[in-house]
């Protein structure tokens, strides 16, 4: 069947991580795509981000912009602002990621664009959200993951502040973005109008805190950092073995149980300092060293195999190196090749949702920059002499 998004058109304003992986997770469930871009720089993470290969394109700008078209237009321009004005008239969405009141400035904010296409549903993603004191902050990843209370209990207990391994809140405002998109798209079909749609990487990362909401607002505790072990129930954590770690889950009483039988410690079932839940969360010290003493005799992958037969969720701590040799990540499809016309063949994420009927298409890698200017601008009505006449403008300027 066809991808369930090809009819929707999405306008990419965005930059670097956030907006782009929104407008991605679209682009792979059939969406058109159009990204626009300054001329001449592009997207920030273009040039600016990370690792180049072959050309002048970052591996991070390739990671989140695949599926789509690139349109090179100097908003700031009344001529290449009116040729982008006809590209909203054919839009579904628009996604940008200005910061609060630049949009506006741009005479291409919400409310200006609603009256070009009263369908159109207009997402912005800012640091902090369109509203409140912090409105006009700028926006980052780390800054939100500080004030969004994620690196207070990230890391050991009493160490330094660390943040998330990877950036948690760029992720999560794209994926909510992506969702607040699609439920639009379902009321517009109701309705016929299009809405406004505002989050941030602050409620991104808010929002996740479920645990950690529980925790405070029912017990009055202030949450704080465990390490990798559970802030709710024991044991499960990463715990040393003999060459290594590995992750376990004997977390329920079943579990724990078999947990002690496979490490030869049957005697700690009946350890008062570990007899339920609650004793273990409150020795929990004492219950990693008698695990840990116990796992020093084998190595991870021996323990994990004996876990495993014996119904304890277990697994070893992966490097990337070894996730991406893994057989069952080859099996589920996480490692998807395409051809990119600078640099060749080139190796992407996969999708992590699987449809029966309507699969998710990987059809073409991140675009060049203004690689499709001519292509959309055509589709849209401008003629041959137009179209040069501002691509013309815009090498002067």
């Amino acid at each position: 069947m066809a991808l369930p998004l090809r009819h929707l058109r999405v306008l990419d304003l965005t930059q670097v991580m956030a907006g782009p992986f929104c407008c991605q997770l679209l682009g792979d469930m059939g969406a058109d795509v159009v990204k626009v871009e300054p001329p001449g720089v592009g997207d920030q993470a273009r040039r600016g981000m990370g690792f180049k290969m072959k050309g002048e394109d970052t591996a991070a700008f390739l990671a989140v912009n695949r599926n789509k078209r690139s349109v090179a237009l100097d908003l700031k321009d009344d001529r290449a602002r009116s040729a982008f004005y006809r590209l909203v008239e054919t839009a579904d969405v628009l996604v940008e990621n200005f910061r609060p009141g630049v949009s506006a400035r741009l005479g291409i904010d919400y409310e200006q664009l609603k009256d070009v296409n009263p369908r159109l549903i207009y997402a912005s993603i800012s640091g902090f959200g369109q509203t409140g004191p912090y409105a006009k902050r700028p926006g980052f990843d780390l800054i939100a993951q500080g004030m969004s209370g994620v690196m207070s209990v990230t890391g050991e207990p009493g160490g330094a502040p660390v943040k998330s391994g990877i950036p948690i809140s760029d992720l999560s405002a794209g994926l909510f973005c992506a969702f607040a998109v699609l439920s639009a798209q379902i009321a517009r079909e109701e309705t016929g109008r299009g809405q406004y749609i505002d989050t941030s990487l602050f409620e991104g990362a808010l929002a996740l805190s479920i645990w950690e909401t529980a925790e405070l607002w029912a017990t009055g505790r202030v949450p704080q950092p465990f390490g990798s072990a559970h802030r709710l129930t024991a044991p499960y954590q990463a715990l040393r073995t003999r060459d290594g770690y590995l992750t376990v889950g004997g977390n329920n009483q079943r579990l724990w149980s078999r947990l002690c039988a496979v490490i030869g410690r049957e005697d700690l079932v009946e350890d008062g300092r570990f007899a339920t839940n609650p004793d273990r969360m409150a020795n929990i010290e004492a219950l990693e060293a008698e695990l840990e003493s116990a796992l020093g005799d084998r190595d991870t992958g021996e323990w994990v195999e004996l876990m495993l037969q014996e119904g304890v969720p277990a697994g070893p701590i992966n490097d990337y190196r070894q996730v991406f040799e893994d057989p069952h990540t080859v099996a589920r499809e996480m490692v998807v090749e395409m051809q990119h016309p600078v640099e060749g063949t080139i190796r992407g994420l996969g999708v992590p949702f699987k449809l029966s009927e309507t699969p998710a298409e990987i059809r073409r890698a991140a675009p060049l920059l203004g690689e499709h200017t001519d292509e959309v601008l055509r589709e849209v009505g401008l003629t041959p002499d137009e179209i040069a006449a501002l691509q013309d403008r815009e090498r002067v300027s």
